[in-house]
């Protein structure tokens, strides 16, 4: 055999063992822990948890999902500091809070850990050391809400807060007052469709002027308050609209008995990041910058068409 042929074959077994070892280091044990805010029995985070779950399965890698059983930012930081002992590839927050979360959160990133930010966080994000935010800016989408709502006539509103402590919350009410322009009341509630029928209802009882309602969740507020509107009387009478979606709510923005809901497609918030996180540890690709995941106003005509989605826990 010539010098030439062994050369040849010796390039070959070579590029062989690296085709070989190529699946195995693109295999490598990815373990992602993603920890939200969300409770259990808000129908907006089972679908962001559809989104990781997805994301998990079509990247191929372990993912944990964590969130306190209540809306509680201590119990909150504690799973975040616990995710940090387990030294996991990657981080997903949602940042509610970033005074009670923000010292967890760098925490992680000290400790070398990569972060990805969703839902809530949009303007704390990067000065808490998280590679970037998946999201939607919630004070200019609470102040388009306004102004949607301001040209459909309304002078009097209702912001219903289900989430009272949550910033993001904050922030939403804050642009929409600015966006508005009318007079805006915050009505604090619970995230128990009960519970909050009963405080809009008696909201509408007590001021007979107020004809819009924004409401900060679907089926925690939204629902509620399109129920308190017929238990007055006022359907059709009083604009009521929405952040998030829920199959429910878009029905009755179809039959006209709602103004408009607001989409910040959420199962892109839990499936994004950890399609980030795994590429990230592989290849190490990331995108540029903040990821916009809305707003998208979901109006009369286009309402009937996400139902199904909605329903099916995508949209």
């Amino acid at each position: 055999m010539s010098l030439r042929s062994k050369a040849l074959i010796f390039a070959a077994a070579m590029m062989g063992a690296t085709l070989a070892s190529g699946p195995k280091a693109i295999a490598q044990d990815i373990r992602i822990i993603v920890v939200t805010h969300g409770q259990a029995n808000d129908p907006f985070w089972s679908v962001v948890k559809n989104g990781v779950v997805k994301a998990a399965e079509d990247m191929k890698v372990k993912v944990d999902y964590r969130a306190p059983e209540t809306f509680d930012m201590v119990a909150m930081a504690q799973l975040i500091d616990a995710a940090v002992n387990q030294k996991p590839t990657g981080l997903v927050v949602s940042i509610a809070d970033a005074s009670a979360l923000g010292p967890s959160i760098k925490k992680a990133v000290a400790a070398g850990i990569p972060v990805i930010s969703m839902n809530s966080g949009s303007d704390v994000s990067k000065k808490l050391g998280a590679l970037l935010h998946v999201g939607q800016d919630e004070y200019s989408t609470g102040k388009i809400a306004g102004e949607k709502l301001k040209e459909m006539g309304g002078k009097v509103a209702l912001c219903v807060n289900q989430e009272v402590g949550n910033v993001a919350l904050d922030l939403r009410c804050k642009g929409f007052t600015d966006g508005f322009g009318g007079k805006v009341t915050v009505l604090p509630v619970s995230n128990e469709p009960a519970e909050g029928r009963a405080k809009v209802k008696a909201a509408l009882s007590a001021n007979s002027s107020v004809d819009t309602i924004l409401a900060l969740g679907a089926g925690t507020a939204g629902e509620p308050s399109l129920a308190a509107v017929k238990d007055v009387g006022k359907t059709g009478k009083t604009n009521v609209a929405t952040f998030d979606l829920s199959a429910n709510f878009l029905k009755a923005v179809a039959a006209g008995e709602a103004a408009f809901a607001i989409d910040q497609q959420q199962f892109l918030q839990g499936y994004l990041p950890v399609v980030f996180l795994a590429n990230y540890a592989r290849y190490g690709l990331m995108p540029g910058g903040d990821v916009a995941s809305g707003p998208n106003l979901i109006t009369k005509d286009k309402a009937a068409q996400v139902v199904e989605l909605s329903a099916k826990g995508i949209r």
